[in-house]
């Protein structure tokens, strides 16, 4: 049957907090529900989003489709591929497992557990917006404005709220492992997997079956648990490159107002899919990077290369010899990557940035020729301080990182084994105590 007039498909709003405004007849707007949704705007809550809703919103997302509850069958295969990974990854590196507990999570079980950091990489945007949102009015404004600015406060972040838990409903539907997106985003030593969307997943490969798709990831997941763990400070360094960018947020007015007054031209009022499609393009607010954030970035965009080109690394050396699909999948995985998947929509979205370790092959590369030349030791001495990372000029010629070094006997074999000995047991003097920690612990 076709929609007719005031069906939700006709809603210009939908997907909005203001999809309950115009929900009566031909676009005219349901009073009672306004009064509802204007009530809800105003309840009280913490910080610049309300949490709640945006985690009944990604709940309600991520239920579109199925979500079974992992299976004991589920849970004992996903253990017992961790558990197999680790081993397996215990002859490539020195760095101890990483690994504390092993889990098979659903979708639900994902957004409840990975939440904690969630806020910790979306609030300082949405507080940037808000805050930036009313700064910028005129004072003679602002004073006559008065009570209405915390209204206005709370509609925005009836917005954002709303765009957070779109976002992480879809991305719950995609992601494979806690670790996948590349940032930790559970309390350390907590590696999990998702069976219903690593089967999906496996659906997609020809000629590999699933439960090497389980183990490959299973590695993957425990060489990120390794090295988070192994390296004290990482956590914080990429983890503080995301929300030192989203606090770098600048949002000018002006820039707002051409934005919006170039992207209505051409929209038909009478044509409501055209209203829609303008506030679900996500663009109608988009921001240009600011100096600080264009820093930031850059940096982040290096961490998380230099990350996942070490997995990459780890894996293929423990795989080598033993998994004839693992070349298969580890060109699938870049690809997925590359491509710029859910996890790069979805901070795009929520955060302002593609989240995309752009040159991965690179950085692989670069570790793989300093374990040929230097031995393994020496690629992961690299870890001991952020000043000895590879930059991005290193990432421009991966064969020559450290061309000219000598393997590490510039240093005592003794005094070596001490340092390496200091970043595996957490004590690196170069960490800044007086970082906060957004680790989201539970």
């Amino acid at each position: 049957m076709a929609d007719t007039p005031g069906d939700p498909g006709d809603n210009p709003f939908k997907g909005t907090p203001f999809e309950a405004f115009f929900s009566g007849g031909a676009g005219v707007p349901d009073l009672s529900s306004l009064f509802a949704q204007m009530q809800s705007l105003m309840q009280p809550y913490d910080g610049p989003l309300n949490w709640d809703v945006a985690l009944d919103l990604a709940r309600k997302t991520a239920a579109q489709t199925a979500d079974p509850t992992p299976t004991e069958r589920q849970k004992a295969a996903v253990s017992d591929a961790l558990r197999l990974a680790d081993h397996w990854i215990d002859g490539t590196t020195a760095f101890p497992s990483g690994i504390t507990t092993t889990q098979a999570w659903s979708r639900a079980e994902w957004l409840v557990n990975t939440v904690d950091v969630w806020k910790v990489l979306v609030e300082p945007v949405a507080a940037s917006s808000v805050n930036a949102m009313s700064g910028q009015l005129p004072e003679e404004m602002q004073a006559m404005a008065g009570p209405m600015m915390g209204f206005l406060g709370k509609a925005v972040g009836a917005l954002l709220a709303n765009q957070t838990g779109s976002g992480l409903g879809a991305l719950a539907t995609e992601v494979l492992s806690v670790s996948d997106i590349g940032v930790p985003l559970a309390a350390p030593g907590r590696a999990a997997l998702l069976p219903a969307n690593v089967a999906a997943f496996a659906e997609g490969l020809d000629d590999v079956s699933e439960d090497d798709v389980l183990l490959y990831l299973a590695l993957r997941e425990a060489a990120h648990q390794r090295l988070f763990a192994g390296v004290p400070w990482l956590r914080d360094h990429v983890i503080g490159a995301v929300t030192d960018y989203a606090r770098g947020v600048e949002v000018n007015l002006g820039n707002i107002q051409q934005q919006v007054e170039e992207q209505m031209q051409g929209i038909n009022p009478a044509d409501p899919q055209s209203l829609q499609q303008l506030f679900e393009n996500g663009s109608l607010f988009e921001i240009p990077d600011s100096p600080a954030q264009k820093a930031a970035l850059e940096r982040l965009e290096i961490a998380l290369a230099l990350v996942e080109g070490w997995v990459d690394e780890i894996v293929s050396e423990a795989t080598k010899d033993r998994m004839p699909a693992a070349a298969k999948l580890q060109e699938a995985f870049r690809r997925r990557r590359a491509a710029g998947g859910p996890a790069e929509q979805t901070f795009a979205t929520l955060v302002g940035l593609e989240l995309r370790p752009r040159r991965l092959r690179e950085a692989s590369t670069l570790w793989g020729s300093l374990r040929a030349r230097q031995g393994a030791e020496a690629r992961d001495g690299v870890w001991m301080s952020p000043a000895l990372l590879p930059t991005a000029a290193d990432l421009d010629d991966p064969l020559g990182f450290r061309e000219g070094a000598d393997t590490p006997d510039t240093l005592s074999d003794d005094q070596f084994d001490a340092e390496l000995r200091k970043l595996l047991e957490g004590r690196d003097d170069s960490s800044d105590p007086s970082s906060d920690d957004p680790s989201g612990d539970e």
